[in-house]
């Protein structure tokens, strides 16, 4: 196994937790509920450290991927671009979070902004990760990137994959 399978065996963990764990801080508001919040703000925990091993393995990915048919550096790079960002905005979103954990256990006042500022930041987060994912998806999967989107409307009955011609039944 190679860097680019580690790092596409981890790259869902810290998108996919960061996800839930907006869904389970805003179910926790919704709710009232601080069990929901602090699980939460575990699984923000979870996705700040499973990004560290993902950004690792990344440049060794990059070296498996860069000279095969296809790939793009500027796509490439754009992910990178990305990833460092949001490696940044996860890790912030992870000590954040046990801040807000222990906040929670002591001071209601400091933990309710405490817990506005986690929604905050863990939106941020996500926006970024969704970005992270759809640039790396399109460095191997040319089908969702914009480029050949676009060929592909131009070309008349083009499918998905541009090269196949639908038949038409003019009825």
């Amino acid at each position: 196994m190679n860097q680019a399978h580690v790092h596409l065996l981890l790259t869902h963990l810290p998108i996919v937790g960061s996800l839930l764990g907006v869904l389970a801080l805003l179910a926790g508001f919704a709710f009232r509920s601080e069990p929901v919040k602090r699980t939460a703000l575990g699984l923000f925990l979870f996705a700040a450290l499973a990004a560290i091993p993902t950004f690792l393995t990344g440049e060794g990915a990059e070296e498996v991927v860069e000279n095969l048919p296809g790939v793009q550096e500027s796509l490439i790079g754009r992910h990178e671009d990305m990833a460092s960002l949001f490696i940044w905005l996860i890790s912030g979103l992870g000590l954040l979070s046990l801040a807000t954990l222990a906040a929670s256990f002591k001071s209601n006042s400091l933990s309710k902004a405490l817990y506005a500022v986690t929604l905050v930041v863990s939106l941020a987060a996500m926006g970024v990760a969704t970005q992270v994912g759809a640039t790396g998806g399109q460095i191997r999967h040319t089908e969702i990137g914009s480029a050949t989107a676009q060929a592909d409307a131009g070309q008349e009955g083009g499918g998905v994959y541009g090269g196949e011609q639908e038949e038409r039944d003019e009825d």
